[in-house]
Order: structure tokens, then C-alpha cells, then sequence
């Protein structure tokens, strides 16, 4: 069996999840975890961050239910209104930074969430990436070069394609999947005890 956590770099819920998500690895290190872009803001959503009136809101509820902190940078840019978040940019940085450490994709998604919800900084530039790749000890060059590549872009899409074979449409989600079987395990909020209560229920103990 192996979890599939599918969220969006720009989703604040996902960013909220964060910590559900670190205390789930935490205690099921047996459990492989692939992480794919759902790519919430693609197309037509993707516009500048005024058109979303509902964002101070939602923020105000994310930090209440999950205690996810919003930097005075990210606020900033909120209200400012006109930064676009860009999923498909995201989600490049995403495939770049799974692919030079596969092992600690997690980690890095939530690196990658906290570089934007708390330093404010642009999801679809090259910087952003060098800076998340130094922080975490990792060649900042090979990640730059792997965000940039043209493979980059096709991963993003097989990330896309897979959100929807998957029929996930709300983000975060996390899944079970053992086999050809796949079990919801949270979508958009649920603690590491729910979770754990869910898995428990296809046959995996807390044993960490």
C-alpha cells in the first residue's frame, strides 16, 4: 500500500494540511508517498489574486481549524491583488524538486506552500526554486535546470492527468491505494488521529 497526496502549491487548505500531513508520514514511515499537482488555478482561473474577494476569509479559517500561519509577506501580496497564481508554474517546481530528491517530496511541497503563504515569493520563478533548494541542502543549479526543462512541463500534465483518473476535485486529498483498490483517507481537512482511525480501517496499524 502507498498514500497519494494530491494538493496544489497554491491552495491554502493544502498549506493548512501541511501538518496533518508531516505527523502522517511521521507515523507510517513504512508507507510511500507520491505527491501530485492537482492544478487548481490553471486556464481560466488563473487570474490575478483580487478576483478571489473570498481570500482573507478562507485564510481566517484555515489558520482557526488548523493553526497554518500566513506571513506578513503573503498578506501583503494578498491585498495588494494583482500577483496571478500560476498552478502550472507550481506544479513544474513541484515535478523539478520530487525529482532531484524523490525521498523527500513531501517535505518539499510543504517547503515549497511555506515559501509562498509565508515569504510571499513567486511560485513560477526560477529564484524561488534556487532558495527552496538551498534551504533544504540540495543542488539549487540541478533544481533550477530541472524546473526550467521541457520535461518539467510534461510532468505537470501527467500530474493533471492523474488528479483526474484519481477523480479528485477538492484539494487536498489524501489516498490509500493498495493494489486496485483506493480509499479516501482526508479531503481538505482532517486530523493525523483521522486519518489514522481510516487507515486502520484497510488494515494499517500506528505502529511508529
Amino acid at each position: 500500500m502507498k498514500l497519494v497526496y494530491v494538493f496544489d502549491a497554491y491552495c491554502g487548505w493544502s498549506h493548512g494540511f501541511s501538518g496533518t500531513l508531516r505527523e502522517v508520514v511521521s507515523r507510517h514511515p513504512e508507507l510511500p508517498v507520491d505527491v501530485v499537482s492537482g492544478g487548481l488555478f490553471t486556464g481560466e482561473r488563473r487570474v490575478p489574486m483580487r478576483r478571489f474577494g473570498h481570500i482573507q476569509e478562507a485564510n481566517d479559517a484555515i489558520s482557526g481549524l488548523t493553526g497554518a500561519r500566513f506571513g506578513e509577506s503573503y498578506r501583503r501580496l494578498a491585498v495588494e491583488g494583482s500577483f496571478v497564481m500560476d498552478s502550472e508554474a507550481a506544479a513544474r517546481g513541484v515535478a523539478a524538486l520530487r525529482q532531484t530528491a524523490p525521498s523527500r517530496a513531501v517535505e518539499l511541497a510543504v517547503a515549497l506552500q511555506l515559501a509562498f503563504y509565508v515569504d510571499g515569493l513567486d511560485l513560477s520563478a526560477s529564484a524561488t526554486y534556487r532558495q527552496v533548494a538551498r534551504e533544504a541542502g540540495l543542488d539549487a543549479d540541478a533544481v533550477v535546470a530541472a524546473f526550467e526543462a521541457p520535461q518539467a512541463q510534461k510532468a505537470a500534465e501527467a500530474d493533471f492527468r492523474r488528479t483526474s483518473e484519481l477523480g479528485v476535485t477538492a484539494f487536498p486529498t489524501l489516498i490509500a491505494v493498495d493494489d486496485s483498490r483506493t480509499v479516501a483517507l482526508a479531503r481538505g481537512h482532517a486530523t493525523a488521529d483521522e486519518v489514522d482511525h481510516r487507515l486502520a480501517a484497510v488494515g494499517v496499524a500506528h505502529t511508529s
